[in-house]
């Protein structure tokens, strides 16, 4: 991993100093009128964030109740008194987060008006933009079939700027790849390069080789991860539209099908609604939130809704995995 520090340093410095790109002004600039002035202090107040680190300063202790993490046990003092206890922190007012961005060639899918990789960049705008008005910092690890570009934690409306620009850029460079995606080697390495506890966005439409799930529960227990699943209603369900060419985004393998056929149809909805049980269940047994945007939704309702239900849970005090599908 050092040697591709060396072979590839983070440019971040350098892309602030030059004037951003205007592709990624126009895009920021139409997010904070249309999304950003409606989600405003909703996924975040003036002290406490929805989103919120653990903080490094001890407050107390008390004992272990059935909803604590349990890598905040302390067990010197659940030895001595026998019964299991936790430690709670002051907690943080600024956060550092991070986006673990998938673009690969999957991702420029959309059977509509936008395709998963416009509404990761609009997911990723508003979230980091959000965060950065309020004082806290966003990085980001870039990949395709490969880790391409790391993005250092900054705050400020220009260092968005050069984040969403960076991620226009490597997409018309990724387009020209071929091979699955792997997700695993892309989640042990973020485990390596994130040093300091933060909170993990991990966006990517989960399409990939098999054996992402292990690190992803690695990765959770030092980070609080939140998964942001894209997917497009086309890859559930296959309407009738007679013998049509599927290609495969990432190999580019194709192969004619007949949708006409309802037997096809049936079968191709079946195994779709398997992965996804699949995928839901890995998510859940790594212990992660997950947030599922669909090219057909709207960014503002999906993320209120998940905010909403996040608010109630840490309200509750309660645990597992959260998941909000768009109606």
């Amino acid at each position: 991993m050092k040697s591709w520090w060396r072979k590839h340093p983070p440019t971040d410095q350098a892309a602030n100093d030059a004037p951003p790109a205007m592709g990624a002004e126009r895009a920021l600039r139409r997010l904070e009128w249309t999304v950003i002035r409606r989600l405003d202090g909703l996924l975040q107040g003036d002290y406490r964030t929805l989103m919120r680190g653990t903080g490094l300063d001890l407050a107390d202790l008390r004992e272990y109740q059935h909803h604590d993490d349990v890598r905040h046990i302390d067990w010197n003092v659940t030895a001595r008194l026998q019964v299991p206890h936790v430690r709670v922190f002051t907690e943080d007012r600024e956060m550092a987060a991070w986006f673990i961005l998938d673009l690969s060639r999957s991702v420029d899918f959309g059977s509509g008006e936008k395709a998963k990789r416009e509404i990761s960049a609009g997911f990723v705008g508003v979230l980091a933009r959000l965060l950065t008005r309020h004082g806290n910092r966003v990085g980001a690890l870039v990949y395709g079939n490969d880790l391409e570009a790391v993005i250092p934690p900054r705050s400020g409306r220009r260092h968005v700027l050069h984040l969403l620009h960076s991620m226009e850029r490597r997409a018309a460079e990724l387009r020209k790849d071929k091979g699955m995606t792997r997700l695993a080697e892309m989640l042990k390495s973020a485990a390596t390069l994130m040093p300091r506890r933060s909170t993990v966005f991990v966006v990517s439409d989960f399409l990939s080789e098999p054996g992402w799930e292990t690190p992803l529960g690695h990765l959770a227990q030092r980070h609080e991860v939140l998964a942001v699943r894209l997917y497009d209603p086309l890859e559930l369900n296959l309407p009738d539209l007679g013998l049509v060419p599927l290609t495969d985004a990432e190999t580019g393998e194709q192969l004619w099908v007949d949708t006409h056929d309802a037997g096809f149809r049936k079968r191709f909805a079946r195994i779709a609604s398997e992965r996804e049980a699949t995928l839901r269940a890995a998510l859940a047994k790594a212990g992660v939130d997950a947030l599922e945007l669909s090219t057909s939704d709207d960014l503002v309702e999906s993320i209120v809704r998940f905010a909403d239900m996040r608010k109630r849970r840490v309200r509750n005090g309660g645990a597992g995995n959260v998941k909000v599908v768009a109606a």
